[in-house]
C-alpha cells in the first residue's frame, strides 16, 4: 500500500511543480506573443495572457509520464501504462483544439452587452467535431468497463456500445459543456478543483487505482493554477483549459468506473448546456458592471446561464459570483456522495 501511495504522490508533486513554473512562463510568453484576451469585468478592461490551459496540460501530462517512466525503469507498475498514455494523448489532442480556439482573435461585438470581444474562436459546429479526436485514443484501447450502475435501474451492461458510442459522446459533451460556464475570475478553475477533489475522494473510497492517479494529478495541477486565476486574475484559462479539464474529468470517470458519480457532479454544466441551448449558443455569461463594482445579469430576468441566475439573486461582485457557483458545485458533490451512501449509484 505504501508503494502504491508513493507512486501516486510523487507524480502528483511533479504535476504541481511543472504546472506552477509552466504557468509563470506562459503568463510572460503568451502576453508578449499576443495570445491575449480582454477581461471585461474590471473597472477598466485589461488585456491578459490567455490559454492558461497549456500550463495545466503540461503539468498533468508530466505527472502521467512520471508514473510511466517509474513503471518502466524503477518499479513494477500496478496501472496499465497503455491506458495512461492513451489518456495523455486524449488530453493533449483536446487541449490543442482549445489552443486553436484561443488564438483566433478576430474582433466582434457580444450581443446584449455591447462589449468588444477580441476573441472569435472556432465555429460552433467545428468544436464537437474536433473534440471527437480526443475520444479516439480512449476508443482504441476500449477504455473503462461497459457496465454502469444507473440510479433506480441498477447495473446495465452496454457491451460494444460503450467504447464505440458512449465514450465519444461523453468526451464531446463533457469537454464542450465544461467550456460553456465561465466569464469570471476563478470560476472555471474553482469548480474544476472541487470536481477533481470529489473524484479523487470517490476513487480512494470506491474507485480504481487509475482513477486515483488521474484525479490526484488533475487536482494537483488545478490547485496550483488557481491562485493565478482567482480574483484578480493574472491569466485567463482559455478554451485550452476548459476543453482539457473537461477531457481529463471524463477520462477519470471512464478509467475510474465513476460514470454515475461523475454525471451527478457534472449536473451544473449539464444545466448550463441546456440554458445555452435555449439562447441558441449566442449569449454571454459575463454580467454588466455597475458603478459600485457589482454586476447585473445582461438579459434582465431571462436566464441563459447559471451566472445569470446567480446575478439575479442580489447585486454581486465578481468574486462573489464565482464563489456562489463553486458552492453550487459543492452541493452537487454532497448529493453524489449521498446517493452513493444510499447505494443509488
Amino acid at each position: 500500500m505504501y508503494h502504491t501511495y508513493l507512486t501516486i504522490l510523487i507524480p502528483s508533486l511533479i504535476s504541481l511543480i511543472i504546472t506552477y513554473f509552466a504557468t509563470k512562463f506562459v503568463i510572460s510568453y503568451f502576453y508578449e506573443a499576443g495570445i491575449i484576451a480582454e477581461d471585461h469585468n474590471k473597472e477598466k478592461p485589461v488585456l491578459l495572457p490567455s490559454s492558461g490551459g497549456i500550463a495545466v496540460a503540461f503539468g498533468l501530462i508530466a505527472g502521467i509520464l512520471t508514473y510511466t517512466f517509474g513503471g518502466s525503469f524503477i518499479y513494477t507498475p500496478i496501472l496499465d501504462i497503455d491506458k495512461l498514455l492513451a489518456t495523455a494523448l486524449s488530453i493533449a489532442l483536446i487541449v490543442f483544439v482549445g489552443f486553436i480556439d484561443d488564438i483566433n482573435v478576430k474582433a466582434r461585438r457580444v450581443k446584449a452587452t455591447g462589449m468588444q470581444d477580441i476573441k472569435k474562436g472556432l465555429k460552433q459546429w467545428q468544436k464537437p467535431l474536433l473534440t471527437l479526436l480526443g475520444a479516439l485514443p480512449l476508443m482504441a484501447i476500449n477504455a473503462g468497463v461497459s457496465t454502469i450502475h444507473i440510479p433506480f435501474l441498477g447495473v446495465v451492461d452496454f457491451g460494444i456500445i460503450y467504447p464505440l458510442i458512449i465514450i465519444p459522446l461523453a468526451v464531446i459533451f463533457v469537454s464542450n459543456a465544461f467550456n460553456l460556464l465561465g466569464g469570471f475570475d476563478g470560476l472555471q478553475t474553482g469548480m474544476g478543483v472541487v470536481a477533481s477533489l470529489a473524484l479523487l475522494i470517490y476513487s480512494l473510497l470506491y474507485g480504481t487505482n487509475t482513477g486515483i492517479l488521474l484525479s490526484a494529478l488533475l487536482f494537483s495541477s488545478l490547485i496550483i493554477f488557481y491562485p493565478f486565476n482567482m480574483y484578480k486574475a493574472k491569466i485567463i484559462p482559455g478554451d485550452s483549459f476548459t476543453y482539457g479539464v473537461g477531457a481529463a474529468l471524463v477520462a477519470i470517470m471512464i478509467m475510474g468506473n465513476a460514470e454515475s458519480f461523475g454525471t451527478i457532479i457534472f449536473i451544473p454544466w449539464i444545466i448550463e448546456f441546456f440554458l445555452h441551448l435555449r439562447g441558441r449558443f449566442d449569449i454571454t455569461d459575463v454580467g454588466i458592471r455597475q458603478k459600485d463594482g457589482t454586476f447585473k445579469a445582461p438579459y434582465g430576468k431571462k436566464i441563459y446561464s447559471l451566472t445569470h441566475f446567480v446575478m439575479n439573486l442580489k447585486p454581486m461582485r465578481e468574486y462573489e459570483v464565482s464563489a456562489y457557483l463553486v458552492l453550487i458545485e459543492v452541493i452537487f458533490v454532497f448529493l453524489a456522495f449521498g446517493l452513493k451512501f444510499l447505494h443509488l449509484l
